[in-house]
């Protein structure tokens, strides 16, 4: 897919995410799906819908296995934050609504599954801060009192987990590296998944300064991560997946040598689908390698200790 020929009246753009005219209007070069929850009691997984903040507007989607033999069953609970280079999709899209409801399926977790505001019209740090404003709703539910059902009788707060892909990986590394400086009373944060980082060093890095008008430059932490944010992640264990074939492998690859050499005390691994591209697993998520990403992160969740 080539990009569009840039015309007189556009003023930025960046395929294949979206472009701004010179009266400020932006078009995205990917329609919006969205797909409704399914909360029909008799499925595999049901989900709901939630307002996490009016003011700004902030949403998510709560995800909740079926639970036939053990009701009372506590679970650990998964913050998934989703790629799309901070400017398209969503926790609604049909795409990563499948996805999610498939890892809770599998690995018998509650999801939630952040909807933050998109850049440029809201720029960054916009998905940071209701990212974390999520989290921090997530955590309202330690002591059983929080406004979601399922989180206050079936979540287990001392398993919860940060998953996301691309940009999503980036908000994750982010999010916990703030969990590392402030704390997050009544919760642990187990273990983070990044799922092909975007971090700086790429052209891509354009588009995030453009999107963040008051940033540091490229050596901005939330683009390169700081030894120092690196070495406080609040999280014991972090799984980094690259694909061969992917344009940010490099960025996956040096976060995980950074990471070793930051004096962070956890555990860190790295897994590599090499003939594969950016997000494969959601472009194909039943093929043998999406298959084994997906098994992987399920033994990460559910692996013990």
């Amino acid at each position: 897919m080539e990009p569009p020929p840039i015309t007189d009246d556009v003023e930025h753009q960046f395929f294949p995410f979206f472009k701004v005219y010179k009266d400020g209007r932006v078009e995205r070069f990917m329609p919006s799906e969205k797909q409704p929850p399914c909360d029909d009691p008799s499925s595999t997984v049901r989900s709901n819908d939630v307002i996490i903040s009016t003011e700004p507007v902030v949403s998510a989607r709560v995800f909740m296995p079926r639970l036939p033999n053990n009701p009372e069953k506590k679970l650990p609970v998964v913050v998934y934050i989703h790629g799309g280079g901070f400017s398209i999709a969503s926790a609604f899209h049909p795409g990563y609504h499948k996805y999610v409801s498939s890892l809770v399926a599998q690995a018998n977790v509650i999801a939630v599954s952040v909807d933050y505001r998109l850049a440029p019209e809201h720029p960054i740090p916009a998905c940071y801060e209701d990212s974390w404003a999520v989290l921090n709703w997530v955590a309202s539910h330690a002591n059983g009192d929080g406004p979601d059902p399922w989180l206050n009788s079936h979540a287990d707060f001392g398993r919860v987990f940060l998953a996301g892909d691309s940009a999503g990986a980036n908000i994750s590394h982010n999010i916990v590296s703030r969990v590392g400086s402030t704390g997050l009373p009544g919760v642990k944060i187990v273990g983070v998944a990044f799922v092909h980082p975007y971090f700086g060093g790429t052209e891509d890095d354009k588009m995030w300064l453009y999107m963040c008008p008051e940033n540091g430059g490229l050596d901005d932490p939330r683009l390169k991560p700081a030894v120092e944010d690196l070495r406080r992640l609040g999280c014991e264990r972090v799984l980094v997946f690259v694909a061969g074939k992917d344009h940010l492998r490099e960025r996956g690859t040096s976060y995980v040598e950074a990471l070793k050499g930051s004096g962070w005390k956890g555990t860190v691994e790295i897994v590599e689908h090499e003939e594969e591209n950016h997000v494969f697993h959601l472009m194909k998520p039943e093929s043998e390698n999406a298959v084994d990403l997906m098994s992987r992160l399920v033994s990460f969740i559910n692996q013990a200790g």
